[in-house]
């Protein structure tokens, strides 16, 4: 009896463990191992991989699948920190994979009590593999990287890391299956109620003019205004329906604009994302600092002659409306959380609703100055010119200079704040100079040679103190944060690490990132051998990395210092500035790192824990 239990044990178990060696279709894609991703009591959501097409594009489709309560941000503007919402990244030896495509999002309320994008239950991230780059490999080792934050309607779990791994092998691409296209993420039926939001649209299209990048033109306009005033009812009707008609027509022009990239790539306009990309939050910073000199009377701004002739009354029309238009270009930079909150959301309607919605932030920013145009008693209880407005000019000026440095330059990295606000101080001398160094009665020569000299300066200055160019996708490294634990776990592994004790105000440490890690080559490198990089914090002295640094390490506080850690249990150092030479010698030594095969891969999250992902799957 017992000898027939262990017969039918382990025949069960034979079978279980043969089951998905035998539930291959003919295209030979074996079962895919499946990962769990978060789980919260009852509530879970896990992913697995399967090589597919869509529209004759070979690629992986990651399936995801859990239960409706846990949902995935689609969006970083909705998320609950920046950069949270769902991100699904593949990379491969030799082989490059395009860019994620999501399916439509759903619009839920979520434990904030905001309205957020997200995705919810089953669905697919299709990865597109170019398969030019991967003519010449049948068998194609893959790694897929899911990162983001999950969160049910009660709360939102820790962010996650996970990895998975598989083979591919694209000589029976023939079989693989067929998904559809996933449809542009854009709502055929409203969620909230549509008049509500047009009212917000027109209240934000007013606030607009009360915005600092508007402020500089603000003098110009209503010169305009109060001259239009006092013509015959007629032609001051005619004129102030052409100021509001440039306006109007600048909105316009963002819907239609709006609505094509829309429809042909499924994103959204967001001047709110503007602040994610450093070179826009400089150009943005310079552009507030160069008002806030115009309002010091510094430099001159003033509309183009074509704007503001009088020409003719065809030419007084036409200069009005681009004078109107020039004023909706001006309220883009800074035009408030409101203008961003509405023109996110009017993106995301449907193509009617999220016209219409643009184009009457466009009647609210115009209508100030169509009633002042029709109602020209108004003009006359506006406040008398006198000193006060000049001090009134001047005070506005540091209110742009503080918007500038408080509203852009937070977004931007430590690391870019110095150089940005010391360039800052050498273009408001370069626009000074521009200004003031000439006048009317300068000679043409030398004042071009002064303005000449002036925007050499700006331009070897910047070209000097504002890199603009960010690190490459494949020079990048992906650094984790310091925790002892961690790297504990990872030489526990025999794996190689990398700590880099830097500090924020250490500058010898970002000649060190610049001239070594930001290096591709050394990036490669970083990768092929597996090493876990680690950015080792010592700015603050309770930083974990401080003390460890004299601690652990035995260095008496001095940074930068680099420490490899070897898989034989060595350690190599170099203090200072070094070549990166060096580290490239010591990396090149190193085994290859081993993603497939029995060695189990290991992800971590941002909690610094571990997870493991599963070995490597073979999906052919």
């Amino acid at each position: 009896m017992m000898g027939m239990r262990f017969v039918l044990a382990y025949t069960m178990a034979l079978a279980v463990y043969a089951l998905p060696c035998l539930a291959q279709d003919s295209g030979g894609a074996s079962a895919a191992r499946v990962v769990e991703i978060v789980r919260s009591e009852k509530e879970y959501s896990h992913a697995r991989l399967e090589p597919a097409r869509v529209d004759g594009r070979l690629g992986l489709a990651v399936i995801f699948e859990g239960t409706e309560d846990l949902h995935y941000y689609a969006r970083a503007e909705t998320a609950p920190a920046p950069e949270l919402q769902l991100k699904v990244e593949a990379t491969a030896p030799g082989v490059e994979f395009g860019k994620a495509v999501f399916p439509a999002w759903r619009i839920i309320t979520d434990p904030t009590g905001k309205k957020a994008e997200v995705y919810v239950g089953k669905f697919r991230v299709f990865l597109p593999l170019r398969t030019a780059a991967a003519a010449a490999q049948a068998r194609i080792n893959t790694t897929v990287r899911i990162r983001g934050i999950a969160c049910t309607s009660q709360l939102c779990l820790p962010p996650f890391n996970k990895t998975l791994t598989a083979t591919v092998d694209l000589s029976k691409a023939a079989a693989w299956s067929q998904i559809a296209t996933p449809p542009v993420a854009r709502q055929t039926t409203l969620p909230y109620g549509t008049i509500a939001y047009y009212l917000l649209a027109i209240v934000a299209g007013v606030s607009i003019n009360l915005m600092p990048c508007v402020l500089p033109v603000l003098p110009l306009v209503l010169m305009r205004l109060v001259s239009e005033s006092k013509r015959a009812g007629g032609r001051r009707v005619v004129a102030g329906l052409a100021f509001s008609a440039g306006v109007i027509g600048f909105f316009a022009v963002f819907a239609l604009v709006s609505a094509i990239i829309n429809l042909t790539t499924g994103a959204v306009l967001d001047l709110n994302a503007l602040f994610r990309y450093p070179t826009a939050v400089i150009v943005l910073f310079l552009a507030i600092v160069l008002f806030g000199l115009v309002m010091l009377d510094v430099v001159t701004l003033s509309l183009p002659s074509a704007l503001t002739s009088h020409r003719s009354t065809t030419s007084g029309i036409a200069g009005t409306v681009g004078m109107g238009f020039f004023a909706g270009i001006l309220s883009t930079p800074c035009s408030g959380a409101l203008l961003g909150f509405v023109l996110v959301w009017a993106q995301t309607q449907p193509l009617l609703v999220s016209s219409i919605a643009i184009v009457l932030m466009g009647i609210g920013m115009a209508l100030p100055y169509a009633v002042l145009v029709l109602v020209p008693s108004l003009i006359d209880r506006l406040p008398k010119p006198g000193y006060w407005m000049e001090i009134f000019k001047k005070s506005t000026a540091f209110l742009l200079f503080f918007i500038a440095v408080k509203l852009t330059l937070a977004a931007l990295p430590k690391d870019k704040l110095l150089n940005v606000l010391t360039y800052g101080i050498v273009f408001s001398f370069c626009a000074w100079m521009w200004g003031k160094w000439v006048d009317l009665s300068t000679p043409a020569p030398k004042k071009w040679t002064i303005r000449a000299t002036a925007a050499v300066i700006a331009l070897i200055s910047g070209l000097w103190l504002l890199p603009l160019s960010g690190r490459s996708a494949q020079g990048a490294i992906d650094w984790q944060p310091y925790d002892a634990r961690l790297v504990q776990q990872a030489v526990a592994q025999h794996r190689p690490v990398l700590l880099d004790f830097m500090a924020d105000w250490c500058t010898n440490c970002k000649v060190v990132d610049r001239r070594v890690y930001q290096d591709p080559g050394i990036a490669k490198l970083i990768r092929e051998k597996g090493v876990l990089p680690v950015k080792a914090d010592t700015t603050i002295i309770d930083y974990p990395a401080t003390k460890d640094l004299r601690q652990i390490y035995g260095e008496a506080g001095n940074v930068p210092v680099t420490v490899a850690l070897l898989p034989d249990g060595s350690q190599e150092k170099w203090r200072g500035i070094f070549d990166k030479e060096q580290l490239a010698q010591l990396l090149k030594k190193l085994p290859e790192a081993k993603t497939h095969g029995r060695e189990e891969n290991v992800s971590q999250d941002s909690q610094g824990g571990q997870a493991e992902s599963p070995k490597g799957g073979d999906l052919r």
